[in-house]
């Protein structure tokens, strides 16, 4: 890996579902990203993923290895279906299986960062005794991640819950723990603060990965870049601001409803891509830095 570089990653699901891991990993690496984040979402067949043997971990390290396209961090949205903060106990003690499973698959994996959703809960109301759950879920989780050297981080999410960083800071001195930390979106919290620049201030110390996607007011997903109203380049001068220096992920959705080829797929993450770097370096990021 280059020191000199900023990491730059693609989501899973700006990848077409049709294409085969090795598939993802080569358009990946066509279109010039360092690394791929995993998506372990609400969905039975990628809930199964926790249940991978000795061969699917293998197979999946040789196309790390192979095409040198790391896999950074895992965005673990599972819990929307199963989250901590369920009154149900039976969603919630799969909650915790999930939990326990995802560190064990990062573990194997040499995934550093799970994101974890920032809802108490999703399909039901949350109330105070939601939240009193959804912290006790997440002290559980962070006793399992720090026994495997696996670091969690809270993503800045589309609902008010932990909307912004001063929310999710709440939550990050309830649990006091340096393997608890933040994953702010830059679209998400564009959208809950009128003042997204001194948001990123405020978690200096516990930004550990950022998400790049546009929004628009009302509209979390899916929105071109360029076309909605989050001001990349002021955030981008706020990050260098601040020093941060870890990875970036390029959050987009492929469109599962047409058939892609390859060259189709790098051309489509590729723009996106050269799209961000632009704004970073406007913003004073280089992607190749001095040493």
């Amino acid at each position: 890996m280059d020191l000199n570089k900023i990491p730059i990653g693609i989501y899973e699901k700006a990848l077409p579902n049709t294409f085969s891991w090795e598939e993802k990993f080569i358009v990946a690496k066509s279109a010039g990203f360092d690394f791929i984040e995993m998506s372990i979402d609400e969905s039975d067949e990628r809930l199964k993923r926790l249940d991978w043997g000795k061969e699917e971990k293998e197979k999946f390290l040789n196309f790390v290895n192979n095409y040198e396209v790391k896999c950074f961090s895992m965005c673990l949205s599972g819990h929307r279906r199963f989250p901590f903060g369920s009154k149900d106990p039976v969603k919630r003690e799969e909650a915790y299986n999930i939990m326990k499973k995802a560190i064990k698959l990062a573990s194997d994996l040499n995934i550093r960062v799970i994101q974890l959703a920032g809802y108490d809960v999703y399909y039901e109301e949350s109330d105070g005794e939601t939240k009193k759950l959804f912290i006790e879920g997440l002290r559980h989780a962070v006793k399992w991640a720090s026994r495997a050297s696996v670091m969690l981080a809270i993503e800045i999410m589309d609902t008010e819950f932990i909307g912004t960083i001063t929310r999710a800071n709440q939550y990050i001195d309830l649990v006091n723990s340096p393997w608890l930390k933040i994953y702010p979106d830059l679209g998400n919290l564009s959208r809950w603060t009128n003042n997204p620049s001194k948001e990123l201030e405020l978690g200096k110390e516990h930004i550990v990965a950022i998400h790049i996607k546009d929004t628009k007011p009302g509209i979390f997903k899916c929105v071109p870049f360029g076309q909605g109203t989050v001001e990349f380049v002021d955030l981008f001068k706020t990050l260098q601001k601040i020093d941060y220096n870890g990875p970036f992920l390029i959050e987009m959705w492929a469109d599962n409803n047409k058939s892609y080829t390859k060259e189709e797929a790098i051309q489509e993450i590729e723009t996106a891509r050269k799209w961000a770097l632009s704004q970073m370096d406007q913003g004073g990021y280089k992607y190749v830095r001095a040493t």
